[in-house]
């Protein structure tokens, strides 16, 4: 974790992440220093991540959203992430490459982590993502996905599912990456959350 008292980030960490990400040194040393600010302890509990995408966020209710995004990367379900954990989670949700970013969606959708999706996790994540659109907008979305459950049933036939089937990561993957409809209603433009961090750095 590097030297919290000093406020450095270790070396191998900052090389990790440079590699696995697209962050540049200058970026995650600055949000280093954010984070220690926010999070002294190192870590950053599931409150206090809700709490941060709420800022990026301030004419919607994130907190169900949120929750789902932490646990989906708390790998070792302690509720707490620590500095990488959350660079990758920041890097998934924003610039990871569509196969990385598909791999966490399906961990994102299998909700209780059995290792497939049910038709009732994808309308719990859906729920989570309508929460987060401005009411004005859902007003202009088509009418067979204007509810959390229309798109859910949208989704699901896509996938060619029965009510009661279940979804495997590979069949999630592949039919998403097959069908950008699916890409498109499975999540909440990412973009704008890249483009609120960008914001916040400039003016924290």
């Amino acid at each position: 974790m590097g030297n919290s008292k000093s406020g450095s980030l270790s070396k191998d960490i900052l090389e990790e992440l440079q590699l696995n990400t697209k962050f540049t040194e200058e970026e995650l040393c600055a949000w280093y220093q954010s984070f220690l600010k926010d999070c002294p302890s190192g870590r950053i509990t599931r409150q206090q991540f809700q709490s941060i995408y709420a800022k990026f966020f301030p004419d919607s209710d994130p907190k169900a959203y949120a929750e789902h995004v932490f646990r989906s990367f708390d790998a070792n379900s302690d509720g707490t992430l620590d500095f990488k954990e959350y660079v990758i989670a920041l890097h998934m949700t924003t610039a990871g490459k569509p196969s990385q970013k598909l791999e966490w969606a399906f961990s994102l959708y299998d909700v209780d982590g059995n290792g497939a999706i049910s038709k009732g996790e994808v309308l719990e994540i859906v729920m989570a993502i309508f929460k987060m659109i401005n009411p004005e907008d859902v007003k202009h979305l088509p009418d067979d996905e204007n509810t959390p459950e229309k798109r859910a049933e949208k989704i699901w036939s896509f996938f060619g599912k029965k009510e009661d089937d279940k979804l495997t990561e590979e069949e999630f993957i592949e039919g998403t990456l097959a069908n950008k409809e699916i890409l498109r209603l499975i999540q909440f433009e990412p973009q704008k959350v890249k483009e609120r961090l960008k914001e916040k750095e400039k003016n924290p």
